[in-house]
């Protein structure tokens, strides 16, 4: 195995770049309180919940990840059928309403696709949401995900690396014919199933059926069943003392991950990527995956046999082996840690860590010592400090976001020269002028400059991302095993908004 000694600490360099701090938590659940708001004005949306999923709930997002998110119209009750035509109307009637509010720009309705969704752009945090109703399987999903990264933190890493790598090469993206987000976090965990020794189990071993076919009466009852036997099985992996443990480092398995798929294009024609059983698999002996009308197989272990490889494309699929085959050639092989930072992220992050190393060398040269790499504006990892609070137990933990009790909080007071009504359709809060609406971190600091000036202590709470705030993300009451107890669609205050984060004893 090769030992490339920078390999390692140009890995961790990144993963401080890309990683979620606490302000980018925040942000989103700003986004959802902003959301709910919405809802309020639509009729037929009143009751309804805002449900977070994908990358946000299993804590494989980037600091400038999309948001998932489901307008549930039936949580916590029995778990009906919502027919497509259904949401396409309701997904339509919310869309009018965001529209109106001003709050937010870049509406597209993507009606005809297999799952209908609204993709806008919150306006205040800039923050791309796909929105879609009832998608309970991605909810479902996305919790098995973050409940196969406790098993190994590498998972996590080795997803978060990948998803960058992937979008600096444009290999990211499925409108184009090439990878999504989770077929991607399935490859990773593909890899870890078949290292050796294994990381992961198959996760036929977590989950022995197809787990969104157990999707079926009383919503609250159905998660819980999924959750409880998914602890037990995890439990039992986690605590077997036959199992011989890896001990890989972070490195080494991100260069076997890209030798393993760089001739991906030749093992599609026979073989498909079974997460489920662990094992690359013979598509023509697999009666489910036929007829093979598709470049490349990788199943989805949680709704089987769907393809959730099925947007690449056979022309895409040559050149996504060329890209791994290439980015395995040039890590085994090079030890410039700014060619290494090149191969592996998009210029907005590679130039930033150059910036960040001709800083330090001068500070090296003009004080003789060189300093620890610390990215501007940047605070001890927020994972971290989850990952702290989140202990091991044979219960399967909660994910990172999960709702508490809604209360209401009184209406936003607009002036006609700060009402966002009042902005253009479609046009960003921010494009050569001020803010239209004072956010209320702008609002607290205004209040403390005023009182500085009066020469009184402000009496505030603490911002986002300080040493008073962090660690603060608790299981709410009502939480059973890994189940949510879904939260109204009303928005919280902020003082409210404290108990979201604060542990529990």
């Amino acid at each position: 195995m090769n030992r490339n000694p920078v390999l390692d600490p140009t890995l961790q360099e990144i993963l401080q770049v890309v990683k979620p701090t606490r302000a980018d938590w925040d942000t989103r659940i700003s986004v959802l309180d902003q959301l709910r708001n919405v809802l309020q004005s639509v009729e037929s949306l009143r009751g309804a919940t805002v449900q977070p999923f994908g990358s946000f709930v299993s804590n494989l997002f980037t600091r400038w990840g999309d948001l998932d998110i489901s307008v549930d119209l039936f949580s916590g009750s029995s778990i009906l059928f919502t027919g497509k035509k259904q949401k396409q109307t309701l997904l339509a009637q919310l869309l009018r309403a965001m529209r109106a509010s001003g709050l937010w720009y870049r509406l597209q309705f993507v009606i005809h696709a297999r799952v209908p969704i609204l993709k806008v752009v919150s306006g205040h945090q800039r923050i791309s949401c796909d929105i879609s109703i009832d998608n309970l399987e991605g909810l479902l999903k996305s919790r098995f995900l973050f409940w196969i990264s406790e098993i190994d933190g590498r998972f996590r890493d080795l997803v978060l690396l990948v998803k960058e790598w992937a979008k600096a090469h444009d290999i990211n993206n499925p409108k184009n014919g090439t990878f999504n987000s989770y077929s991607l976090s399935l490859l990773v965990i593909f890899h870890l199933q078949t290292c050796v020794p294994a990381i992961l189990p198959p996760l036929g071993e977590i989950y022995p059926r197809s787990a969104v076919d157990d999707l079926k009466g009383v919503r609250k009852t159905a998660e819980e069943s999924i959750a409880q036997l998914s602890a037990a099985n995890i439990a039992r992996f986690k605590s077997g003392s036959s199992r011989s443990v890896n001990r890989s480092s972070l490195s080494e398995l991100l260069l076997s991950f890209f030798a393993k798929f760089s001739d991906i294009n030749l093992k599609a024609t026979e073989l498909g990527v079974c997460p489920f059983t662990g094992r690359w698999e013979n598509i023509s002996n697999n009666t489910r995956w036929l007829p093979k009308t598709y470049s490349l197989f990788v199943e989805d272990p949680f709704e089987q046999p769907e393809n959730a490889a099925r947007s690449v494309s056979r022309k895409n699929l040559d050149r996504i082996a060329q890209v791994f085959e290439m980015t395995s050639r040039r890590l085994a092989t090079d030890s410039n840690r700014n060619s290494i930072i090149g191969v592996l992220t998009a210029p907005h992050i590679s130039q930033s860590l150059v910036r960040t190393t001709n800083v330090q060398n001068h500070h090296h040269h003009a004080n003789g010592a060189r300093h620890p790499h610390s990215p501007q504006g940047q605070a001890r990892p927020w994972n971290h400090q989850m990952q702290q609070n989140w202990s091991p137990s044979n219960n399967i933990q909660n994910p990172p976001y999960w709702p508490g009790p809604a209360r209401p909080r009184p209406q936003q007071n607009w002036t006609s020269q700060n009402n966002p009504r009042n902005m253009q359709q479609g046009q960003a809060p921010f494009q050569g002028q001020t803010r239209p609406v004072m956010t209320q971190t702008q609002t607290q600091q205004q209040q403390q400059k005023s009182q500085y000036k009066n020469g009184k202590q402000p009496m505030t709470n603490a911002p986002s991302g300080s040493s008073q705030s962090q660690g603060q993300i608790g299981k709410p009451p009502g939480q059973v095993n890994g189940v949510s107890f879904a939260r109204p669609a009303g928005p919280i205050s902020q003082s409210q908004r404290g108990q979201v984060w604060r542990p529990r004893g």
